[in-house]
């Protein structure tokens, strides 16, 4: 009985020591303080959109949630913490400048013109790494994608884009961490699609692929950079012409009579017709006035929409004596 008792008492104290010594080693273990370098590791492709029409404006903002705003998401070699993880430079002024530079080199021309910019908006989503024992160091990087015109019309819709990376290793191996953070943001660099972005920033071969853009005297459509031939002529000729715009919808006003030159005229001109677009050019006409002293006043009319197609409006006036 009494060597029962002495047995019990040995295996309490060794259980405190065990117990003690545990207390001991987790203490001698603190939970590490590191930081981890962000660096833009992917290299663009020089000059690819170098021949756009249109600039753009980068709006690039933070969307994480107080939670992904944590860098390290997970390390399973902690139980009850994980360490403290910082990053240099910090997450939005990195993406911000590496993202300019990214699109500077790939031929973008960033804050070109405020009138004909368009603008991309990046929102930051997700930019974190975990430590997953048996599997490695894994990066991911989120971002949702949109684009607006100068009229501030949706042109590229939200769209989501996202990178990841693994790598394997040690996990007190932080080196490791940055390479796979940093690879999983030029994954996500490479997972946009650029040259749908770029459509929309080079103008329309012609009016007809802007069917609803309007002219607003920026020069950023394709009405505005189609050229249109007049050849105005008059038997006699010496004759005065002038022009006025008829309009039978409410996005283009109608116009007073404006002087244009003598017969014979011939010009190339563009358009700066406010409010006009290809889709409504059928409501509108371009009216051409020819007078000259001695002979009765006489009128064409032209329909702007044919005359677009045609890139041409063409008048003849075989003027008629006043006899009275």
């Amino acid at each position: 009985m009494r060597k029962l008792v002495k047995l019990n008492v040995v295996v309490a104290i060794l259980s405190s020591l065990l117990g003690l010594v545990a207390c001991s080693s987790f203490r001698s273990t603190p939970t590490p303080t590191v930081s981890i370098n962000l660096a833009l590791v992917s290299e663009a492709f020089s000059n690819r959109f170098a021949q756009l029409d249109y600039g753009v404006r980068l709006n690039v903002r933070d969307a994480r949630n107080e939670y992904k705003k944590k860098v390290l998401q997970k390390h399973d070699s902690y139980v009850t913490t994980i360490p403290n993880v910082s990053v240099y430079p910090d997450v939005m002024s990195f993406v911000k400048e590496s993202l300019r530079r990214y699109m500077r080199t790939m031929g973008f021309n960033l804050d070109a013109d405020i009138a004909t910019d368009y603008m991309m908006t990046v929102q930051v989503v997700e930019y974190n790494v975990s430590y997953i024992t048996g599997i490695g160091w894994s990066g991911v990087v989120s971002m949702e994608i949109e684009v607006h015109d100068s009229d501030n019309q949706l042109v590229y819709p939200r769209t989501v884009v996202t990178g990841r990376a693994q790598i394997s290793g040690a996990g007190n191996n932080y080196t490791l961490a940055s390479k796979a953070i940093n690879q999983a943001y030029a994954h996500a660099l490479e997972d946009i699609d650029w040259d749908r972005i770029a459509y929309y920033l080079k103008r329309a071969d012609s009016p007809a692929q802007e069917g609803n853009k309007q002219v607003d005297g920026d020069g950023n459509t394709a009405l505005e950079h189609t050229v249109l031939n007049w050849e105005v002529t008059s038997r006699p000729a010496g004759a005065d012409v002038y022009w006025r715009i008829i309009s039978s919808t409410p996005d283009v006003k109608n116009s007073n009579k404006n002087y244009k030159s003598t017969t014979p005229y011939e010009s190339t001109e563009t358009f700066d017709i406010k409010g006009l677009t290809y889709n409504n050019s059928g409501n509108v006409q371009i009216e051409i006035l020819c007078e000259k002293p001695g002979y009765l006043p006489q009128k064409k009319v032209f329909n702007l929409r044919t005359a677009i197609d045609q890139k041409s409006i063409n008048a003849h006036f075989t003027l008629v004596k006043d006899e009275y």
